[in-house]
């Protein structure tokens, strides 16, 4: 049960990633460039052998998640302030979205299909071949290469075609500068999706909706192993 517990840790530090990163362009137009690239490459690890590869593998699994772990880690702690309620609303609102995707397997084979095509073009534009001599079930070693303007507009277009048909939808509010940048919108958009596929993640290892009314006590022992390197 601890092993399921510290999966489902990953997964939901996965899905605050995604959405914090989502405000942070929101409110400053701006992130950490290692933090938005762990969370669009999650979307390309399809057959991950454990959890922590989708997000770039135990070893650097608390840099990687830094971002969400804290997120998650102020929810737990009751920190000053708390967690920005527009983070939380997305999070939520994500969670809904799953379950409405999870009724269309149609909508669900259209995008590992087109994942795949952009899979393909993120590697011609990162000049990595992809050939079954090279590639790997888990993201690639740089994955810098799935942030390209290109694929992000990919992704973007994705989303849009797909999760955003739904009569709920993500209402992301900020600085409307930085939400009426066209390359700001497509960020957002793959973030989003990023975070349906983190979604996904925690209902494959076991995550329910009602567990979130006890997150506190299921999570706190993992947040503690991912700190002190015990997973």
């Amino acid at each position: 049960m601890a092993r399921q517990h510290d999966e489902q840790a990953i997964a939901l530090a996965g899905l605050f990633q995604a959405v914090s990163l989502v405000e942070q362009i929101a409110r400053r137009g701006m992130v950490a460039q290692n933090s938005f690239e762990t969370s669009i490459a999650s979307l390309f690890a399809s057959n991950p052998k454990l959890t922590e590869d989708v997000y770039g593998g135990a070893r650097d699994l608390p840099y990687n998640l830094s971002l969400g772990l804290k997120q998650m880690q102020e929810l737990v702690d009751k920190r000053a302030g708390g967690i920005n309620p527009d983070v939380m609303r997305y999070a939520l609102t994500l969670i809904q979205l799953e379950r409405k995707l999870a009724a269309r397997p149609d909508m669900m084979d259209e995008i590992g299909k087109r994942l795949d095509q952009l899979e393909q073009k993120a590697r011609y534009f990162g000049e990595q071949p992809s050939d079954e001599s090279t590639a790997t079930d888990t993201a690639p070693a740089d994955p810098s290469i799935y942030t390209h303007s290109n694929v992000i507009a990919g992704i973007a277009s994705l989303y849009q075609d797909t999760l955003s048909t739904f009569t709920i939808r993500v209402q992301v509010g900020g600085d409307p500068r930085h939400l009426q940048n066209s390359e700001n919108a497509a960020r957002i958009r793959a973030l989003l999706l990023a975070g349906i596929r983190a979604v996904i993640l925690w209902r494959q290892v076991g995550g329910k909706r009602w567990h979130l009314f006890f997150f506190r006590s299921r999570v706190r022992p993992s947040l503690q192993k991912f700190h002190t390197g015990e997973l």
